[in-house]
């Protein structure tokens, strides 16, 4: 399903439904379709609101989680959200860490999928090769449990944005600013309830990346779905939605 893309200021966003915010950040090659069962499941419930990040956009120096986190925040100010459930995969969930970390009043909680932050694979041992899209569809079959659920559309867009030499650049860039913030140390001063979502079968952050996270954060709880790879939300989005929902709702009666 569509959803209209609004604009205020500098900002693009989709907004559905009223509520309590539930905010959703995309990873490195994420998109807003990553995020369809989810938008749709959570509307009738919550305000969902996907910020469209700019991760190609910046310029050059603050091409990294840190110049992300900051625009971050600065979206969450200017929309004027309070009292946020604050979630990300993968590169999207890193952003989501540094900013309950620097800026935690206005987050109620946090859930994080595939996330990096303590170790990722990344793009393995090669970056992405330009004009090689056979290359593209392995790299992104890798990503799911699933391959099938690499489609072409999805392989198109990933082949778009590695066949422009700038934006392989802040790709790169985005990869190794993620490798370098580690948040090991820092993880513990987290006081929001956070819900970790893992894909058992996750070659990117594996399992033993969610458990570490769960050992780190104070008051956490750790979810593993089976036949599931990097990206739960996409590839099972019925037992994601269900884990969610319940995470989201013990958080609403505890309030």
């Amino acid at each position: 399903m569509g959803y209209e893309i609004k604009q205020d200021g500098k900002f693009k966003y989709i907004e559905e439904g009223q509520g309590e915010t539930l905010m959703l950040l995309h990873g490195l090659f994420g998109g807003l379709s990553n995020f369809n069962a989810l938008i749709e499941y959570f509307r009738h419930k919550f305000k969902v609101v996907v910020p469209m990040l700019p991760l190609l956009d910046l310029d050059l120096l603050h091409t990294s989680v840190g110049g992300l986190q900051k625009y971050v925040n600065k979206f969450i100010d200017h929309r004027n959200y309070n009292e946020v459930h604050l979630m990300g995969n993968s590169l999207g969930g890193h952003v989501a860490l540094v900013h309950v970390l620097k800026k935690p009043e206005k987050i109620k909680s946090l859930i994080l999928t595939g996330s990096s932050g303590l170790f990722e694979n990344g793009m393995g041992d090669t970056y992405p090769k330009r004009g090689d899209k056979e290359y593209i569809r392995n790299k992104t079959a890798l990503t799911f449990y699933d391959p099938a659920m690499a489609t072409d559309e999805l392989v198109d867009e990933v082949f778009e944005i590695t066949n422009n030499r700038m934006k392989v650049i802040k790709i790169i860039a985005l990869a190794k600013s993620a490798i370098r913030n580690n948040l090991g140390n820092e993880l513990n001063a987290i006081k929001q309830p956070t819900c970790l979502i893992w894909g058992n079968n996750d070659t990117i952050t594996p399992p033993f990346v969610g458990e570490e996270f769960k050992k780190l954060i104070p008051n956490s709880e750790l979810h593993l779905i089976d036949k599931c790879g990097h990206a739960p939300m996409m590839e099972v989005p019925d037992e994601f939605n269900r884990i969610l929902e319940g995470f989201l709702t013990r958080m609403k009666s505890s309030s």
